[in-house]
């Protein structure tokens, strides 16, 4: 992917080297960081998780800003993901212009280390990246990057940047008001039946992923096939079914979250070839043609 010479955004907030303690209410969070791990491996939507299990008291946050030792490594991909947030920035408000949606407003990057806390709860790196609808925060620990090579295969800068505008998918859920009417459904509904309709929420975000590289090549001419397969390849190994056939070697179709892996990677490159926000039907699909 070449990002040489292009912006940084300033709508970055950089909470890394620095360390996190609550002192939890009654229950606290831990069951919903460990449901979290498994339904949200990568590319998941914490801030959702966490809205839904109300609001928890979560007492004094203690934050202690340690040592910026940073590696080279860790500080270029932080100057990535800022390009890439730059890049949606960019994308998104000539979209939303075309189409009349209104002003694009685009959500905070953070990048932290460990866990931090939001407005959805506190976020753990454990459950990947993450965007919480509560803040219009973006929630980002590098080293999921590493966890994305070394335990799934999925590898490359295009990789990165596909979870990234995932992320920012959700965002533009929010805006246009999407996320907000599925949260009121899922409420209403048993386990099997909001799950659902979390798959659908996902397979959106990958369509808007999809869109955006879409429109940020078209721009800069910034991808190449390699690029695509990288991204074809990450959609393919964080699908429900191979994540669950990796973990215990068959597939619960009913607790799926985030879609198959054919589904995942149909929506990507839908949004990817037409670059056509209308075509973002997931709520209008059957089950079988979804």
């Amino acid at each position: 992917m070449n990002l040489e010479g292009r912006r940084e955004s300033s709508n970055v907030e950089d909470r890394r080297g620095m360390s996190s303690g609550t002192k939890m209410g009654v229950g606290g969070i831990g069951g919903l960081i460990i449901a979290g791990i498994i339904t949200l491996l990568m590319g998941g939507n914490l801030g959702d998780v966490l809205q839904q299990a109300g609001n928890m008291n979560l007492g004094e946050q203690v934050q202690t800003q340690g040592e910026q030792n940073f590696t080279a490594e860790e500080q270029e991909l932080a100057k990535f993901a800022s390009v890439i947030e730059a890049s949606t920035e960019d994308v998104w408000t000539q979209i939303f212009r075309e189409n009349n949606v209104g002003q694009y407003q685009p959500p905070t990057l953070v990048l932290y280390t460990g866990s931090t806390q939001t407005a959805c709860g506190q976020g753990s790196a454990a459950v990947g990246p993450f965007y919480c609808s509560g803040d219009q925060k973006l929630y980002l620990d590098l080293s999921f990057f590493s966890t994305m090579k070394k335990q799934l295969g999925a590898d490359g800068d295009f990789a990165y940047a596909y979870v990234i505008a995932h992320e920012v998918g959700h965002h533009i859920e929010y805006l246009t008001g999407t996320l907000q009417k599925a949260h009121q459904q899922m409420n209403r509904l048993g386990e099997a039946d909001a799950n659902k309709i979390s798959v659908r929420l996902e397979l959106l975000a990958d369509f808007y992923a999809g869109v955006w590289a879409h429109y940020e090549n078209k721009s800069f001419g910034s991808l190449d096939d390699s690029d695509l397969m990288e991204a074809i390849k990450c959609a393919q190994v964080i699908g429900d079914d191979y994540l669950q056939k990796r973990a215990q070697g068959y597939a619960m179709p009913e607790s799926f979250t985030h879609g198959t892996s054919e589904q995942r990677m149909k929506w990507f490159k839908l949004g990817f070839d037409t670059g056509d926000i209308r075509r973002g039907t997931t709520f209008q699909q059957s089950d079988a043609t979804l």
